[in-house]
């Protein structure tokens, strides 16, 4: 199994947007999370978490993201059930997504992506100070964060079982605990 650090200078190879790395980050978070919860290995559902866009910056097009993300991870050696991972967060690909750390990789993609733009409203710029509340209230504000899904992230805790509150409680814990690294700790 690739280790951390290997799977962090990949992303920086291929990805240089500070906003960029700090989403995979915070994908990289909530993995970890799901995969306490879900009985998964908390290092490889982070790896593929943090891998999982490192093509978006240089081929952001479908199909080419994430196939290209894909062929990147084959070729360095990453296990197969990874890049398929990988894959199946896009629902345009067709990759059916049927284990639990693909359903999980869906379900924290869009939710981490719009529990940043809520704490960047807040006066203090906090996950501390990000609630449940105060992001579904946010997602019946269509013009809010208008490009992410709402009926992606809806889909994904439906898919993952979970209710939506309980998913929405989850990913934000897990992105609290590394608030510092995606500058979101507060002013």
């Amino acid at each position: 199994m690739p280790a951390r650090d290997e799977a962090l200078a990949l992303l920086h190879q291929h990805t240089q947007s500070e906003s960029l790395r700090k989403h995979a980050y915070a994908v990289e978070a909530a993995m970890r999370r799901y995969a306490e919860k879900l009985g998964g290995d908390p290092d490889e559902w982070g790896i593929v978490g943090l891998v999982h866009d490192l093509d978006y910056e240089e081929h952001p097009q479908a199909p080419d993201h994430p196939t290209k993300a894909g062929e990147t991870l084959r070729g360095h050696g990453y296990p197969e059930h990874w890049v398929r991972a990988v894959l199946s967060h896009a629902d345009y690909l067709e990759v059916p997504r049927e284990t639990p750390m693909e359903k999980a990789l869906f379900a924290v993609d869009e939710l981490t992506g719009f529990i940043v733009a809520v704490a960047l409203v807040r006066p203090t710029k906090s996950l501390m100070d990000v609630e449940v509340r105060s992001v579904r209230k946010k997602m019946k504000d269509k013009l809010f964060a208008a490009a992410v899904s709402r009926e992606d992230i809806a889909r994904g805790a439906e898919a993952l079982g979970v209710p939506l509150d309980e998913h929405i409680a989850t990913v934000i814990e897990a992105m609290r605990g590394i608030a510092n690294e995606l500058g979101l700790a507060g002013t």
